[in-house]
C-alpha cells in the first residue's frame, strides 16, 4: 500500500512537471516569455519537491540508524499524524526501538544479576587490561586485602608486593598459592588467572580464594594421621623395653642381695648395670607417658560446646597460674570488651589452650626487665570473637614462625613441642584458627579467632 501511494505521488508530480514543460514550450513559440519564466520556476520547484518526496524516507532511515549508532532508543515516531507514505516505516521504527529497549533491559538485568552474584561470593575477582587499568573488582577482593579502591594493578605493588609479583608471574591454567600478611591476618591465597579478548582489547581475570583454613585443616589431619602411627609404633616398641628393663633391674637387685657370694669388683659392675637399666627404664616410661598423653589429646574429635563467659574463662586461667607467675614476678593483665562477651566453646579445651599459651609467654618474658602478659578478648568488625595472648618477651625469629605449630618442634630445652600443635588442633575443632605475630626482641601475639 505504501509503495502504491509513493508511486501515485511520483506520477502526479511528474505529470505536473510535464504539463509545465509543455506550457513553457507553447508560450515560448508564441514569444510570451513571462509565462515561460513562471513555468520554469514552477518546474524547478516541482523537481525539488519530487526529490524531497522521494528521499524523505531515506532521511528518516538515516536519522534512525544514527540514533541506533548512539544507542538512543528513546525516540517515538508518531504514526497517527505521519504522512501516509511514511506510516509503515514509522511503525517499523517503533517496533525496532521497542525490541532494542527490551534487549537492553534484559542485558542490564543480566549484568546486574551477575554483578550481584560476584559481589556475594567469597572469591576475590579482579580484571584489568593490557595497560594494567582495573576494569572491575568485586567486594570480596577489596575486603580481603583491605583496599578501598584499586585503579591500576600496579598500585597493588605498594600495598602487597608479594601478591603483585605472584600475579605478574601467574600463567593461565597454572594456579599458585601465595602467603601474605594483611593487617593482623596471615592469609594463604590460591590464585588462578585467565586471559580473554573483548572488543579488540586484551584482559586478564584474576581470582583468588583464602585457603588458609582448608590448608591448615589438611595439614593438621596429615600430622594427626602420621602421629597416630608414630605413637602407636613408639608404644609398641618402647613398652617391651621398659618391661624388660624392669625385669633386668630386679635380677640385678637379687644378685646384689647375694653380696656375700659376690666379689667387690662384680658388685661395682652390678651397680653400673643397675644404674644403666634404671635410666633406660625411666626414659622408656617417660616416652610411653608422652606418647600416651599425645594419643589421648589426638583422640579429641568433637568438643563439648557450651556458652561461656570469656571473663570467667580468663579468671579461671588467671587463678590457676597466679602462684607460678607471681613467683617469677610476671604481671598478668586481663581485658574483656564488652565485659559480658560470650563464646561458644569447650571450656576445658579452651582453658588448656590458654594455659599452654600463657606458660609459653611466661618462658619468653623471664629475662625481661618488666615481664608482662596480657589476656585480651574482643569482637572484630565481622562480629567474630577474638582472644589474644600478648607478651613483651624475646619474640620468635622470623625463620621459625612457620615451624612453631609443627608437632614436636620446640625451642625450649624442657619443652615437648606438642602444646602449640594441640592448640591449633583444638581451634580447628572449634571451626576457628590460631595466628601468631612476633617481632624478635619486642614480643609476640597469639591470636585465637572463632
Amino acid at each position: 500500500m505504501t509503495y502504491k501511494r509513493l508511486e501515485i505521488g511520483i506520477f502526479f508530480r511528474l505529470l505536473g512537471i510535464l504539463v509545465l514543460l509543455y506550457a513553457a514550450v507553447h508560450y515560448g513559440y508564441r514569444g510570451s516569455y513571462a509565462p515561460v519564466v513562471f513555468a520554469g520556476l514552477l518546474v524547478i520547484a516541482l523537481v525539488l519537491e519530487l526529490a524531497r518526496y522521494v528521499t524523505r524516507s531515506n532521511r528518516e532511515l538515516a536519522n534512525f540508524l544514527l540514533a541506533v549508532r548512539y544507542r538512543d532508543f528513546s525516540q517515538h515516531f508518531n504514526e497517527a499524524h505521519a504522512n501516509p507514505a511514511l506510516r509503515q516505516l514509522y511503525s517499523a521504527f517503533n517496533q525496532l526501538n521497542t525490541t532494542f529497549r527490551q534487549l537492553s533491559a534484559e542485558k542490564e538485568a543480566q549484568f546486574t544479576y551477575l554483578q550481584t552474584v560476584l559481589e556475594l561470593i567469597d572469591t576475590g575477582i579482579i580484571s584489568y587490561d593490557a595497560d594494567g587499568h582495573v576494569e572491575w573488582v568485586n567486594e570480596s577482593f577489596k575486603q580481603t586485602l583491605e583496599l578501598p579502591y584499586l585503579r591500576t594493578i600496579q598500585t597493588l605493588q605498594k600495598r602487597h608486593e608479594g601478591l603483585y609479583h605472584a600475579i605478574m608471574q601467574l600463567t593461565p591454567g597454572s594456579p599458585a598459592v601465595v602467603k601474605l600478611t594483611v593487617g593482623q591476618k596471615t592469609l594463604q591465597l590460591l590464585l588462578s588467572a585467565t586471559s580473554f579478548k573483548l572488543q579488540g582489547r586484551e584482559f586478564t581475570l584474576i581470582a583468588f580464594k583464602n585457603v588458609s583454613h582448608a590448608l591448615d585443616e589438611t595439614e593438621t589431619e596429615a600430622w594427626q594421621k602420621l602421629l597416630r602411627v608414630m605413637t602407636h609404633e613408639i608404644m609398641n616398641s618402647v613398652a617391651p623395653i621398659a618391661s624388660l628393663a624392669d625385669t633386668l633391674r630386679r635380677h640385678v637387685q637379687l644378685e646384689k642381695a647375694k653380696g656375700s657370694d659376690t666379689h667387690l669388683q662384680d658388685i661395682d659392675l652390678l651397680d653400673d648395670v643397675e644404674e644403666g637399666i634404671s635410666i633406660i627404664q625411666h626414659r622408656s616410661e617417660g616416652l610411653l607417658n608422652f606418647a600416651q598423653v599425645y594419643r589421648n589429646f589426638s583422640k579429641i574429635t568433637t568438643p563439648l560446646l557450651t556458652t561461656i563467659y570469656v571473663k570467667e574463662l580468663f579468671s579461671s586461667v588467671q587463678a590457676l597460674l597466679a602462684h607460678s607467675l607471681a613467683e617469677k614476678k610476671i604481671e598478668l593483665l586481663v581485658s574483656v570488651k564488652p565485659p559480658d562477651l560470650l563464646l561458644q566453646a569447650d571450656s576445658h579445651l579452651m582453658e588448656q589452650v590458654l594455659i599452654n599459651l600463657v606458660l609459653n609467654a611466661a618462658h619468653a618474658v623471664e629475662e625481661r626487665p618488666r615481664p608482662q602478659i596480657q589476656l585480651v578478648a574482643y569482637t572484630d568488625d565481622n562480629e567474630r570473637v577474638i582472644l589474644e595472648v600478648i607478651d613483651n618477651g624475646t619474640g620468635i625469629p622470623a625463620d621459625l614462625l612457620d615451624s612453631i605449630f609443627i608437632p614436636f618442634f620446640t625451642t625450649h630445652k624442657s619443652g615437648s613441642g606438642i602444646g602449640l600443635s594441640l592448640a591449633k588442633q583444638i581451634l580447628h575443632l572449634h571451626k576457628g584458627s590460631i595466628q601468631v605475630q612476633s617481632v624478635e626482641g619486642a614480643g609476640s601475639i597469639f591470636r585465637l579467632l572463632f
